[in-house]
């Protein structure tokens, strides 16, 4: 039984959280990793721990996508792994969202999801290798009160994810959406003393991650929800 084998992961929308565990895992592997954000100012100590280089890019622009792959190609080499784990929200009563928020939220994260696997999987289908991961969240598959364009982008993300899975996978191609369904644990977010891991570990989100990634191709998941033991569903 053949296990896949990665090489160069890039991992777009990275910050703290999901994304620093998601590095920090890759590089202990022997990845070699690229982060790329709007902002790589914050990035720098990440940097520094995992040997990662950073790009900055915005997710929704086609241009700076594809300039984002050359830039990565020419520094480090074509990634095989991709995680895209960009959003934003525009948060309140449906009759007051503001239309150029709500197209901004939909827009970094369904859009940018397209942008950044379309130049991915122009890379990995010559090779007949490559995985692109999706970040989804609970909104993907529950639309909340107050939380439209949250929901619509998610919602939006899956469908993307589910259509490349059921085109690409037969071209070798591993594509995965994962359902975050609870809160992530963060210095700035921590969980009640009386409810231990009662919100979900971004070292164990990305232990999820890597099991998906080291999947043989005769037993494939193109889904994943991932939540913390006392989270209701």
């Amino acid at each position: 039984m053949e296990m896949p084998k990665y090489k160069t992961a890039l991992i777009v929308g990275a910050g703290e959280g999901l994304s620093a565990s998601l590095a920090r895992l890759f590089a202990r592997e022997g990845i070699r990793v690229a982060l790329a954000a709007r902002q790589i100012g914050k990035l720098g100590a990440l940097c520094s721990e995992t040997g990662a280089r950073a790009f900055a890019c915005n997710a929704t622009d086609a241009d700076e996508v594809e300039r984002l792959f050359g830039m990565v190609e020419r520094e480090i080499s074509s990634p095989d792994v991709v995680v895209y784990n960009a959003s934003t929200r525009a948060r309140g009563p449906f009759v007051d969202l503001v239309p150029a928020e709500v197209a901004q939220a939909i827009s970094v994260s369904a859009f940018g999801g397209f942008l950044v696997a379309q130049q991915a999987v122009k890379r990995m289908l010559p090779n007949k290798h490559g995985a692109v991961l999706f970040t989804g969240a609970s909104a993907s598959v529950k639309g909340y009160p107050q939380s439209a364009p949250f929901a619509m982008g998610k919602f939006a993300l899956r469908g993307l994810a589910q259509s490349m899975a059921r085109e690409l996978s037969p071209q070798g191609i591993h594509v995965a959406h994962f359902v975050i369904d609870g809160g992530i644990r963060s210095a700035a977010r921590a969980e009640p003393a009386d409810r231990p891991d009662s919100m979900l570990d971004p070292d164990a989100i990305a232990l999820s991650y890597w099991n998906v990634l080291r999947q043989p191709r005769s037993a494939w998941t193109w889904e994943l929800e991932v939540r913390p033991w006392l989270e209701k569903f």
